[in-house]
């Protein structure tokens, strides 16, 4: 019974055994599941008609160790990106008057460490290899990001020139991203960051990346993602979050194992030209001594 994958599933298995009052609360969690997903124990014990405690009961009835824990698996089935972020700001104020939640950091916390757990469990090492050895190969790397995605890739491109010249961000201040996909060939990889909601440039780049015979590395968060249509190779990396807003934590580890594998890769050529670039910046006087 533990294993059943959805809140049906669970209320099915235990619903014989419920009194009537947690087989009404059982009934209303089955009929307004998207309530339960994004509205606080009282909100949702209000609706109903019911005491909150009954709902605390049925958690306890079903298996669950808290009401949390049952409201999580009606999220795991929505998906918490199904919601609107505005929706999911709504949440984040309904769970801080309800008081029934852990703290904030705890649940931040716990999320990106299973976001980067999940990562270590699913990466493919035989893909991650593969795809160095295509970024370290390349005549030239193209990367391109929108909307939040964008930081990420201006911060993989900073630590990219470090190590190498030929790293570039497409679009950047307001130039053409067609313009960057012009002379694209077989030589060259392109990387392309996207999370839900995805956004159209991203695809369409993919698309023209793919279309120009590079290395297409496509980094999402779904196996439904368009770009990954377009693909040479991908990594789909989880970004649940009790916050508002996508977690890219499990995103920042995989950038920085590339980048990482990438310096070891170049060996001696990256070292030295790591190390220009620090003694410039002392002459420079960029660095507070």
């Amino acid at each position: 019974m533990l294993g059943t994958s959805t809140i049906q599933d669970r209320i099915a298995g235990q619903y014989g055994e419920l009194s009537e009052r947690l087989r009404q609360a059982a009934d209303y969690i089955v009929e307004h599941e998207i309530e339960v997903a994004t509205h606080s124990l009282r909100t949702v014990a209000s609706n109903a008609g019911l005491a909150p405690a009954t709902f605390s009961r049925l958690s306890q009835a079903l298996g669950f160790s808290s009401y949390e824990r049952m409201r999580d698996m009606c999220r795991d089935a929505l998906g918490r990106q199904a919601m609107s972020f505005a929706q999911r700001a709504e949440l984040l104020s309904s769970e801080e008057e309800d008081g029934t939640c852990m703290p904030f950091i705890e649940r931040q916390l716990s999320a990106s460490l299973e976001n980067i757990s999940k990562l270590g469990q699913d990466l493919d090492r035989d893909r991650l290899n593969a795809v160095v050895n295509h970024l370290t190969a390349a005549r030239e790397v193209l990367l391109f990001g929108a909307f939040s995605s964008t930081g990420l890739i201006e911060y993989f491109a900073y630590l990219a020139r470090y190590f190498t010249s030929n790293w570039k961000v497409a679009g950047r201040m307001g130039e053409s991203i067609s313009s960057a996909f012009v002379g694209l060939g077989k030589e060259d990889a392109v990387i392309i960051l996207t999370k839900r909601p995805y956004a159209r440039r991203a695809i369409l780049a993919a698309e023209m990346a793919s279309e120009s015979g590079a290395y297409v590395i496509v980094i999402t968060d779904r196996h439904s993602c368009p770009a990954l249509e377009h693909a040479s190779a991908h990594f789909i990396v989880s970004t649940e979050s009790p916050q508002f807003f996508s977690s890219y934590a499990a995103t920042l580890v995989l950038i920085e194992t590339l980048v990482g594998m990438l310096v070891a890769r170049t060996g001696t050529l990256a070292r030295d030209r790591i190390e220009n670039i620090e003694t410039r910046n002392h002459r420079l006087g960029e660095f507070w001594d």
